[in-house]
């Protein structure tokens, strides 16, 4: 019985990263084509948006987005070599040693049209009778 409700987890588990999946990758690839965005870097300018000034220390930002040290100061490198503005990365005053970054308006507005669209895909997704059947399944299986 108890090695039956180990393969169950397991198989809605995995259900569970398909559908997560197959909406990420919808994401990526509408934000990719209609706002020339990665869903990371959606991610950075969401990030950033919500915070105190919209500014953070990369080393806050890299732990929220779920990058590397490296990685993270890529992704802005990236942004600065589009040339869009979106966002300006400066030395903290205080610490020499930390690097923050901040939202610019044309970040903003970057942001505003995007987020547009990431809720219009996430709305489609979740509209389609197939996943909410299936996440419905999901979590009423999980029930203790």
């Amino acid at each position: 019985m108890e090695l039956n409700q180990n393969k169950q987890l397991i198989t809605n588990w995995l259900s569970l990263t398909h559908i997560q999946m197959k909406i990420t990758n919808e994401l990526e690839g509408i934000l990719q084509e209609n706002h020339q965005l990665s869903l990371k870097e959606f991610y950075v300018l969401l990030f950033l948006s919500e915070a105190p000034e919209k500014k953070l220390k990369l080393q806050q930002l890299q732990s929220m987005v779920g990058l590397s040290q490296s990685a993270m100061s890529r992704l802005v490198s990236r942004f600065e070599a589009k040339g869009c503005g979106t966002l300006k990365r400066y030395i903290c005053v205080d610490d020499r040693r930390a690097i923050f970054t901040s939202l610019t308006p044309e970040g903003e507005e970057k942001l505003k049209k995007a987020t547009v669209t990431f809720h219009d895909t996430l709305e489609k997704a979740f509209s389609q009778d197939m996943i909410r059947e299936e996440l419905y399944r999901l979590l009423d299986q999980l029930k203790p």
